[in-house]
């Protein structure tokens, strides 16, 4: 402000810290702030820039600077520009260093807060206990609204109900394969087509108790000509080694071979090694 308003201001005994009150008549736009010097020539006032903004001023125009007395700020509700105020390290302190600058603050008005060489601009929506605080020597709480770019993150919509979609889950469970062994086609070591179709799988106990211990005779086997023997066995998923040459084989040895089937016991035999009749090369 030029020297001459000092020397006025001097000699009507106003309050410090001097606060004006700053109108444009043309706009009637209404701001509140204080003085840094009276160096400025006669019939001018310099001000910031961002001052000249919320007043609608432009560089020549005529503003009305009026000595007022503003009540002590309890409260200032204060709303960024942009959310980059917010990535800060320590967007608190910076607002504490910046506002030391300041005396006075108007509801209405934008304050610029400039930080590593860029500016960001803050709204003051709210201050109590009036429109126009001053913040000179008192405490005085401060709170933030969202940014005005923010934007809350959609939620992703569900189109399956939470409690539809466990019950559905439930329904169809994953089933493990069960092992079945000696499952598949028999083949014979003679080349001859199978005349029966192979059975299904028992259980393991069914199997145990028909499956019909081999003596130890001399590799003797019962001849394909017993059917009923053969097809038992066949349908364990066991192989019988033998050949049809043994169907000539004398019928009492097929019938002593027969009884000692019958006489086994239900239980599976031991492996017993070099068992078994011994035959003479002369004959």
């Amino acid at each position: 402000m030029p020297p001459s308003a000092l020397d006025r201001l001097a000699s009507l005994h106003i309050d410090y810290p001097m606060l004006f009150e700053l109108r444009n008549s043309a706009t009637e736009r209404v701001s509140h702030c204080g003085v840094l010097e009276f160096i400025a020539e006669e019939g001018m006032i310099y001000m910031p820039y961002w001052m000249m903004e919320n007043l609608l001023l432009q560089e020549g125009d005529i503003v009305r600077v009026k000595n007022v007395t503003l009540p002590k700020g309890t409260y200032v509700k204060l709303q960024p520009h942009t959310k980059d105020f917010l990535d800060i390290s320590n967007p608190k302190a910076i607002l504490e260093t910046t506002l030391r600058n300041f005396s006075c603050l108007t509801t209405g008005d934008s304050i610029m807060v400039a930080y590593n060489n860029k500016k960001y601009y803050i709204d003051i929506i709210e201050s109590k206990p009036s429109h126009a605080i001053s913040i000179i020597e008192t405490d005085c709480e401060v709170d933030f609204a969202p940014p005005l770019d923010y934007k809350e993150p959609e939620r992703p919509v569900t189109s399956v109900p939470s409690s539809k979609a466990p019950a559905e889950g439930e329904a169809a469970p994953v089933e493990e394969p069960k092992f079945n062994p000696f499952t598949g086609s028999g083949r014979r070591l003679d080349g001859k087509p199978l005349k029966y179709q192979p059975p299904p799988v028992s259980s393991s106990t069914g199997s145990k108790e028909k499956q019909p211990a081999v003596s130890g005779g001399g590799g003797v086997q019962p001849s394909t000509g017993s059917t009923s023997q053969s097809s038992s066995r066949q349908s364990q998923g066991k192989l019988v080694f033998g050949s049809n040459a043994n169907s000539s084989a004398d019928p009492q040895k097929q019938k002593e071979v027969a009884k000692e089937t019958k006489e086994v016991v239900k239980e599976e035999p031991k492996f017993q090694a070099f068992t078994g009749k011994k035959y003479s090369l002369k004959g």
